[in-house]
Order: C-alpha cells, then structure tokens, then sequence
C-alpha cells in the first residue's frame, strides 16, 4: 500500500508539474498577444510624445531634418526647440523619426482638441515672422489667416495659401 501511495503522490506531482507549466505558457501567450495588440493600435504620435523633454531628429516629406527638444505633441504634430527656434511639424509630414522609444498614455482632452489648426491660429495671434515649409519651397513671412485645412502667410511678394497636406514645417526665426 505505501508502494501505491508513493506512485500516487508522483503522480499528481507530475500532472500539477505539467498544469503549472500549461499555465506558464498560457500567460506568456496571453501576455505575447496583448503586447501586439497594444503595439498595433500605437500612433506616431504616441510615441512622439513620450518623447517629450527629449532630443528627436526627423526626417520630412519635403527631405529636410529638422532636430530638436520635443516640447509637446499632440495628435496631429508635434512641437521641437533647438535653442530659440520652435518647429511645429505636422504629423504627415514626417517619415522618419529618430529615436522613438516607449508608447506615452493615450492623449487627454485637451491634448486630443488641440489640432494642426488650433496650434497654427495660437501661433499667427503672436504675429511673429515665420518660415514655412511646403512642398513647394520654403517662405518667409506673417501668418494672417487659418482656416480649416490651410493657412495664409503675408510674404514680401503677397498673399500664399499653403494647404496643411502639403505643409511641413512651420518655424519661428
């Protein structure tokens, strides 16, 4: 009988062996498969701004880079300083940046309201000159009206309106 009751014991020792390493995997699985579910809904913008107080260097449609502190970000653009100098590049206009790391949390309210447009309008009721950068070239002057999906800048040579698709980059000089 104590023949028996040693076979028993080795017995469930080995199925609760065999449970708990099942368990392992299952949580590992599990765990493996939140992860890429987590990383599959990541935006650019996210991890833009889990950058902030940190250098970034991007690389935009346009070929140009433009390096700098990452000062804040919102869903569509993000803010870089490099010294006295502001760039607000819009997230469309970037193709590569460098280097990202962590996902920040998802954006709050108020991070989530603070579109393109908004940031353009705070920036033209400064009235500063500025340097924006298109597609189409690079110009130099006040912005003096934002709309929707577009801004215009009063240059020395009139008026331009430059689509927020084709914009990308606006900065301070």
């Amino acid at each position: 009988m104590g023949e028996h009751a040693q076979e028993w014991e080795s017995l469930i020792e080995e199925l609760s062996a065999g449970l708990e390493a099942a368990e392992r995997a299952e949580h590992a699985v599990v765990a493996a498969e939140l992860l890429e579910a987590e990383t599959a809904s990541t935006e650019l913008a996210d991890r833009l701004r889990a950058r902030r107080g940190d250098q970034l260097r991007l690389r935009l449609r346009s070929g140009d880079d433009v390096a700098g502190i990452v000062l804040d970000a919102g869903p569509h653009w993000v803010l870089l300083g490099a010294g006295r100098r502001r760039s607000l590049v819009p997230i469309t206009a970037i193709q590569m940046a460098q280097p990202l790391g962590a996902v920040a949390p998802p954006p709050g309210e108020v991070d989530r309201r603070l579109g393109l447009a908004r940031v353009v309008r705070a920036i033209a009721r400064e009235g500063a000159t500025v340097s924006v950068a298109c597609e189409a070239g690079s110009y130099s002057g006040r912005i003096v009206r934002v709309g929707r999906d577009h801004l215009d800048l009063r240059t020395e040579a009139g008026v331009l309106t430059v689509a927020f698709g084709a914009l990308a980059v606006v900065s301070s000089l």
